[in-house]
């Protein structure tokens, strides 16, 4: 794969210190963001030690296709299964991943025929040129691609902006989806309340547990969703700080106190890293939730998403939704509290996902 860039990160790591020497010994622990020792220290291996070339000699391994389709250059992994038949499976990264999260789950999930596309404005997929590109014309395209490829019925998976894309081609396109499994619940889902109705006390909790995490970790949310090309000319340019805004997420939500490397290989976060800068996708990236905004995914009089879904609650996700709030709007036929794991559950316990997805099909 042709990089668009100059790797950065030779300069990494002392972008890092240089930026953030004289702060104070509090912010320095980490207290006000993500911890310049455990920064400084990544950056260092990503400058000296991390091998892209081996990252691309192993993301080639994989078959890798593209396909023009509304306007949109769509790059996708594609991988049948030896198994004759096989059930097609659709699966959806969100943000700050990238289709290399879903790379351990491939030979785990052999049965099906799996699709792994890039979301327009990541990765090897081309940048939205136009406004418009939300959850909703994502999932149109993905059902063209779907077609494109000789598959009118398939299953979908996804979490974080992943999980959405999913639901709105199980609510949309319900004739085609098999199933749908879930690790994360979208942050906009609403279901349609009847006026009176009151919600449970478990519901109430989920609701003034969404609005402490919000408060307390949601500012990237918000200037992602406001001002998100002001935000990616400062990490479009600088290898350190693109590092720290994408790997503060998975080290906030990640089921460990400790480094990053306890619970992620390194190289894995770090190929992620890379993409990000090598595409300058960043921008683009953080676009997608400006443009979803304005697109939540909100239930009608009556509506319901009619496939089965499958979900897989884990301990240390973002955000840790009662069943009884799903099954207003889902078709929930399983539900899964899984023993450990958070928002990266493909990189962080791809052997319990992978479980979880076969025993929904």
């Amino acid at each position: 794969m042709a990089a668009g860039r100059n790797c950065g990160c030779r300069s990494a790591g002392a972008a890092a210190g240089h930026a953030l020497a004289a702060c104070p010994r509090r912010l320095r622990r980490g207290a006000y963001g993500f911890p310049l020792g455990e920064l400084q220290a990544i950056c260092r291996t990503w400058a000296e030690e991390f091998d892209w070339t081996a990252a691309e000699r192993a993301i080639a391994a994989t078959p890798q296709f593209t396909a023009a389709i509304d306007g949109y250059r769509i790059h996708f992994v594609h991988v049948r299964s030896a198994r004759p038949r096989a059930r097609a499976l659709l699966l959806t990264h969100g943000w700050p991943g990238s289709f290399l999260e879903f790379l351990p789950l491939l030979p785990l999930l052999d049965d099906f025929d799996l699709v792994v596309p890039s979301l327009p404005g990541f990765g090897f997929s081309s940048i939205p040129q136009a406004l418009g590109c939300n959850t909703f014309a994502i999932a149109e395209v993905w059902a063209q691609l779907m077609t494109a490829l000789g598959y009118e019925r398939f299953g979908v998976q996804g979490g974080d902006i992943g999980a959405s894309v999913s639901t709105i081609l199980a609510w949309k396109h319900p004739e085609r989806v098999l199933g749908i499994h879930l690790n994360y619940l979208p942050g906009s889902y609403r279901p349609r309340i009847r006026a009176g109705e009151r919600l449970s006390a478990e519901e109430e909790a989920f609701f003034a547990a969404q609005v402490r995490w919000a408060e307390a970790h949601g500012g990237y949310e918000h200037v992602q969703s406001t001002e998100p090309q002001t935000l990616g000319y400062g990490l479009n340019d600088s290898p350190a700080g693109l590092a720290a805004w994408i790997l503060q997420r998975f080290r906030d939500w990640s089921d460990g106190a400790g480094p990053l490397r306890d619970c992620f290989p390194l190289d894995d976060l770090l190929a992620n890293v890379s993409l990000y800068w090598l595409t300058g996708t960043i921008a683009s990236s953080c676009r997608l939730y400006r443009e979803c905004a304005g697109a939540p995914l909100a239930l009608g009089a009556g509506e319901r998403i009619a496939p089965p879904m499958a979900f897989a609650r884990f301990p240390q996700e973002i955000s840790s939704p009662p069943r009884a709030w799903v099954e207003r709007g889902y078709n929930v036929t399983r539900w899964t509290e899984m023993p450990h794991g958070g928002h990266f559950a493909a990189l962080e316990a791809p052997e319990l996902l992978a479980a979880d997805i076969r025993a929904s099909y």
